[in-house]
């Protein structure tokens, strides 16, 4: 059983209540948008750090971090990609990565809005955490903890850090 904090575009801007929310997290995944190195390597030097590169990261964050990210954690597969989109309207390329990978749960950022949905065609649940960060249109930030137990999401919470 592994205890995952989700968090994505940050944009530079690291909230002192994402370590709080994450004690007891076994890892820390980013959907991208990280905005500086800072954020990672605070991030990574707190619990180990997973992510994917977003559009805004530079080349520090390039080197170390993927576009696309396929990890398997318990009995799950994963897929984590910047700019994903969501069920029904996923961006180009996604729908049939999850279908050759047989990802169950699929993470994302980018468009700063929280989104959690299930996929019936795909049997995969996408999760875009929102924005932790401070710099975009969002009037909350927003993260995600769940619990991954086997083959099974459990405990899914969402958390406001307050407004922006």
């Amino acid at each position: 059983m592994k205890q995952i904090g989700i968090l994505s575009d940050t944009h530079g801007y690291l909230d002192e209540n994402i370590f709080k929310h994450f004690a007891k997290c076994d890892e820390i995944w980013h959907g991208g948008d990280f905005g500086s190195e800072d954020v990672a390597e605070k991030l990574a030097s707190f619990k180990p750090l997973r992510g994917v590169y977003g559009n805004i990261d530079g080349a520090g964050i390039r080197s170390r971090f993927p576009e696309k990210l396929h990890i398997a954690i318990e009995e799950l597969d994963v897929f984590m990609q910047h700019i994903g989109g969501y069920p029904r309207k996923y961006a180009p390329g996604v729908r049939q990565e999850i279908l050759k990978s047989g990802s169950k749960l699929f993470i994302s950022g980018h468009s700063h809005i929280l989104k959690i949905m299930y996929d019936d065609q795909l049997d995969c649940l996408h999760i875009n955490p929102g924005a932790a960060g401070k710099q975009g249109w969002h009037k909350v930030q927003t993260l995600v903890r769940l619990v991954i137990d086997g083959d099974k999401l459990r405990n899914c919470e969402v958390i406001e850090l307050g407004k922006r």
